[in-house]
């Protein structure tokens, strides 16, 4: 099986379909469809681009004819929560719209995708319906591909919860898309379904050591910071957070926290979206490939085309403005 890994499309149904096109394939009968290759959408369909329907739309037909595979993003987990009523408090959702220090943030992150639904409720909620038929992560012949992190011991103790497919179902809603209120249950290593999901949809966190913080892509100071899971070089605050040399040079040299140490497995590639990469796209590793260049934000849409190969190459990255 040839395999065409596509990165986060936000809302970006033009650079979707120009990359599509420079691949061979073709739109037919409102599909796009290659003759001997299956693309793999890995998450992050909606919010930040002009398209959002079209985004969804196009890969939606494709999924349902057979011409990819998708898998669930951190912002289609935000999309079903902020559109399922909170069991435990039946004036709120569980992605709050109302909370004085939430609400306003969560509609602004996902204001794009609002502004095309929200006067649409049945298309509203046959979307969302889509988004829960998403798997978390696929582990097929030759390759695995997850939107974040591939986190081997949250995906073992999650995998009996889940569906056959791998999909969330709506008793696991609450626990996946509610934070504990104490900040610190996150930092330990014992499994939750909050942690589970948010490690495979958003990546591994750890706070930084005291006195650090930065400001995140939507001007929010931040005190945690992602680290680099699939390099298990990356041991320490300096080379494990992901940030600029600039920035990592004034980190500590201490170890990270060893439950931050996924040690992924190496017996075939993983590919992964969602840390808007910038720059000149590489193969993070021989086994390892994110294909987030961040579209959503002005940067290319970028695709892995895998051909059975278990060492991977930059020259196989293809890209769409």
């Amino acid at each position: 099986m040839s395999y065409d890994i596509i990165g986060d499309i936000h809302g970006q149904a033009d650079k979707l379909e120009a990359l599509l096109r420079r691949m061979g394939y073709q739109e037919k009968a409102g599909c796009w469809r290659h003759p001997g290759r299956t693309a793999i959408l890995v998450g992050d369909f909606i919010d930040r681009g002009p398209y959002q329907l079209r985004s969804v739309t196009t890969a939606r037909r494709m999924v349902e004819a057979g011409a990819a595979l998708a898998i669930m993003g951190n912002h289609e987990l935000n999309a079903i929560a902020w559109h399922t009523p909170d069991p435990d408090d039946h004036d709120e959702y569980l992605r709050p719209h109302f909370s004085k220090k939430w609400g306003e943030m969560n509609r602004k992150q996902h204001e794009r995708f609002l502004a095309e639904v929200e006067d649409q409720p049945e298309v509203h909620r046959e979307v969302v319906e889509w988004f829960l038929t998403l798997p978390l992560w696929l582990d097929l012949p030759g390759i695995r591909v997850v939107h974040a992190c591939w986190h081997p011991k949250f995906m073992e103790w999650l995998s009996p919860q889940l569906s056959d497919a791998n999909t969330l179902g709506l008793d696991l809603l609450p626990g996946a898309t509610r934070e504990p209120d104490d900040e610190a249950e996150k930092d330990n290593a014992t499994p939750s379904i909050f942690k589970a999901v948010e490690a495979l949809t958003k990546g591994i966190e750890i706070p930084l050591p005291p006195g650090h913080s930065f400001l995140d892509k939507d001007g929010i100071e931040r005190r945690r910071v992602r680290v680099r899971w699939w390099d298990s070089e990356s041991s320490t605050y300096r080379n494990a957070a992901m940030f600029s040399e600039e920035f990592q040079s004034g980190l500590p040299g201490e170890p990270i926290p060893s439950h931050a140490m996924i040690l992924p497995p190496t017996d075939k590639p993983i590919f992964f979206g969602h840390y808007w990469l910038t720059g000149i796209p590489d193969v993070l590793s021989p086994n390892a490939a994110c294909v987030d260049y961040s579209a959503g934000k002005g940067g290319p849409l970028v695709a892995y085309r895998w051909d059975g190969e278990s060492r991977l190459t930059s020259k196989n990255l293809v890209l769409a403005d």
